[in-house]
């Protein structure tokens, strides 16, 4: 018996970092964000940028070619001029680390198991934001090898097999603390899980929900994950330096009550 599949389809009704492009021939899938299925439908386009990028498999990137990697903290660079490249990286970091998060999390609590995101399958275009910056080449079959739906899973596919290389790779393109790294990662699983409760209680899933809280507390007591948020609004405890940027400002979460060096109002 062949393993589990699942349809990936099924996450764009979350939103844009949840949704994932699947080809099953090794091409790039047609269409602004979901492959032509035949019946005239696509994803939406939804913050796409650059164009005719075909991504590469991020294995590439693990194994030390830094050119996609060197490309986005370029563009973050360009869009944000920072006065430290630093800033860019995590900025990189954090939407790339919030994308795979959203993805496994999302498949787990919604669809019942985990996509093998494996690296020499998943293809990242750096020029492109969600959902059109990655797309998973799923082989023969009907969709995405899947895993069990648990914590194990996620952790092995989303934080061992990329957040731990990605920021490997990140520190060898520029100098940037793990800390901040992992203090991004779990601000990213945060913030996966503030969109599906939200998504889950307004569209009356309520154990959707209830799956991804469960799920993510086990994520959580990893020790890299372990104090990198607080509360129940899961506020991080430390800052992905965006407040640095000349247009940039404090997140949502941030450790921060106004930006460092900036008086009170």
């Amino acid at each position: 018996m062949g393993a589990a599949r699942v349809d990936l389809r099924e996450l764009c009704a979350l939103g844009g970092f949840f949704a994932l492009r699947t080809s099953q021939d090794g091409t790039p899938p047609s269409g602004d964000g979901w492959p032509d299925d035949g019946d005239g439908r696509s994803g939406g386009g939804e913050g796409r940028s650059g164009g005719g990028e075909t991504g590469a498999p991020l294995a590439r990137l693990y194994a030390g070619d830094l050119t996609p990697l060197t490309l986005r903290v370029d563009i973050v660079v360009a869009r944000h001029t920072p006065p430290e490249r630093r800033v860019a990286a995590s900025i990189a970091q954090l939407g790339l680390a919030a994308r795979l998060w959203s993805i496994a999390l999302g498949a787990a609590a919604l669809c019942g198991g985990v996509p093998a995101l494996d690296p020499e399958r998943l293809h990242w275009s750096p020029g492109r934001t969600a959902p059109d910056d990655l797309w998973l080449d799923t082989g023969t079959g009907t969709g995405a090898r899947l895993l069990p739906a648990t914590a194990e899973s996620i952790r092995e596919t989303v934080q061992y097999a990329h957040l731990v290389p990605l920021a490997d790779a990140l520190r060898r393109d520029t100098p940037v603390s793990r800390r901040l790294l992992w203090g991004n990662a779990g601000s990213a699983l945060a913030g996966a899980v503030r969109q599906l409760d939200e998504w889950a209680r307004g569209a009356g899933h309520g154990d959707v929900a209830e799956r991804a809280a469960v799920l993510a507390a086990e994520l959580f007591a990893h020790p890299d994950l372990s104090g990198t948020v607080h509360g129940p609004g899961m506020r991080r405890n430390t800052c992905c330096l965006y407040y640095r940027a000349p247009r940039g400002g404090l997140c949502g979460d941030c450790v921060f009550d106004r930006p460092p060096g900036r008086p009170a109002n």
